[in-house]
């Protein structure tokens, strides 16, 4: 991530435009910290160089990654919350490539393409908060009270 600024406030919250080489969550976990987000939703679409999807396996309590390269990003939606005091980010998406064929599925990794990432988040005046839930080996994001 370079220094450069990479989102302005909106009445909802913040438009964020990523270029090439970015790293998404990391721009959205320092936005987080910038501006002390208590909790959002974000949705998007954009350029992919490399994205990281992963299938959660609930008997082995893991991720099952895939990386996919070159992608055109046709949806990105998550929420942003925190974990032990640092951000977490939570994103799922949809990309295609060159052949139309389609992937998607929970978002490990994410690395901006050729061209752009626009993000749109919808700040939210709770503080959530994602705890382990070691029953299904998982994180949740807790609305209160869990």
């Amino acid at each position: 991530m370079n220094d450069m600024i990479r989102y302005t406030k909106i009445p909802s919250g913040y438009l964020m435009v990523l270029r090439e080489g970015d790293d998404a969550f990391a721009n959205l976990e320092a936005l987080m910290e910038a501006e002390q987000i208590p909790s959002a939703t974000l949705v998007g679409l954009g350029f992919a160089g490399k994205a990281t999807f992963g299938f959660f396996d609930f008997a082995k309590k893991q991720y099952e990654p895939r990386e996919f390269n070159n992608l055109e990003l046709a949806s990105i939606t998550g929420t942003l919350a925190w974990k032990v005091g640092k951000p977490s980010v939570h994103a799922h998406g949809v990309a295609a490539g060159r052949n139309f064929s389609a992937v998607g599925g929970h978002l490990l990794t994410l690395e901006v393409g050729t061209g752009s990432l626009e993000l749109t988040i919808t700040v939210h005046q709770q503080r959530l908060e994602r705890h382990f839930d070691p029953g299904i080996g998982a994180n949740f994001l807790s609305i209160g009270g869990e």
